[in-house]
């Protein structure tokens, strides 16, 4: 039995970080032998909210494509893509979006809320309404039966499923409908205590080097009520405490008792917390630094995956090109 086929991808806004990394990568890197993959640089879906200045796309890209190939997603086992390599992406999606109600669109929830975040940008664009159509598009291009999200991108995955039915229905069975596949989400904060976002600044980088990530730590915010060293702190409350859940393979409880009882100092426990987390990102430095030294592979294997994702989305759009009559 052949296995399923699975697509995700990210859009090309700027370097990845820990929450990227345990919300979505590490869970890919986890899939791939599990499910015939397809994994993309979404550079189409930058322009929705940032078509005014796209300088940085490129680049972008291309930095995410190591940060891809670093956490362990393998060119061997899976389609690494740019998005804009593939046109079948555009075609299918402007097909679709023949079919697609006005309506579908307008009351997709994160429609509404990207309006209400973005106000004062002028985003009001045929792009932005239309962005879950590419999506859907980027999806059935492949006919990927499961699409790996997290619980905020379910609406756009039930729309894709009701743009294929709606497909299916006027014309043929063409397209099976896409099941999700939510992320084992791994919560963490923001190196602030704040949700963990780039545009807060409170973000640590899958690239940052060792001696980064020892000053990042050392300037993390911890339990605001322990001012001196022998105050008793709350580990509840405190952003560290909470990368030491994820990332500390022993000593949790003893960290955690340390804070509580005052036996363990702020310094003492980021100390310990920093050497967590380089361990942890050794082996994504080690592949990265391979790339480095030879960055090539970095269009091989986008050249690759264009090349075999373009094969499958044109088969795909022949059939679409055949059941349509057109």
């Amino acid at each position: 039995m052949s296995k399923q086929r699975i697509f995700s991808g990210m859009r090309p806004t700027g370097r990845l970080h820990l929450g990227n990394l345990l919300g979505a990568l590490d869970n890919w890197v986890r899939l791939q032998d599990e499910y015939e993959c397809v994994f993309a640089v979404v550079d189409w879906h930058a322009l929705t909210t940032g078509y005014e200045n796209t300088g940085e796309i490129q680049e972008n890209t291309r930095n995410m494509v190591i940060d891809y190939l670093s956490a362990g997603i393998d060119p061997e086992k899976s389609l690494v893509i740019k998005q804009s390599d593939v046109k079948q992406h555009a075609e299918l999606s402007l097909l679709l979006s023949m079919i697609t109600p006005l309506s579908w669109l307008e009351r997709c929830p994160t429609y509404k809320e990207q309006l209400r975040e973005l106000e004062g940008r002028e985003i009001m664009t045929h792009g932005f309404l239309g962005y879950p159509v590419l999506m859907a598009a980027d999806i059935l291009v492949y006919k990927a039966q499961v699409v790996p999200v997290g619980e905020d991108q379910l609406p756009h995955i039930e729309l894709a499923r009701e743009i294929a039915r709606r497909f299916n229905f006027l014309y043929q069975p063409v397209f099976p409908e896409p099941q999700e596949r939510l992320n084992e989400v791994v919560l963490l904060p923001g190196t602030d205590g704040r949700k963990m976002s780039k545009s807060y600044r409170n973000i640590i980088e899958m690239s940052a080097s060792a001696e980064e990530v020892k000053n990042i730590v050392a300037n993390m915010v911890t339990d605001p009520k322990r001012i001196r060293r022998r105050d008793p702190g709350d580990p509840d409350v405190c952003s560290v405490y909470a990368f030491h859940k994820v990332f500390s393979k022993l000593g949790i409880e003893d960290i955690r008792e340390g804070c509580a009882s005052a036996g363990i100092g702020c310094v003492e426990c980021k100390r310990k917390l920093a050497e967590a987390l380089n361990e942890y990102l050794e082996p994504i430095r080690e592949r990265r630094e391979a790339i480095r030294k030879n960055p090539g592979i970095i269009d091989e294997v986008l050249e690759q995956g264009a090349n075999l994702a373009t094969v499958i989305a044109e088969s795909t759009l022949e059939e679409v090109r055949q059941a349509m009559r057109i």
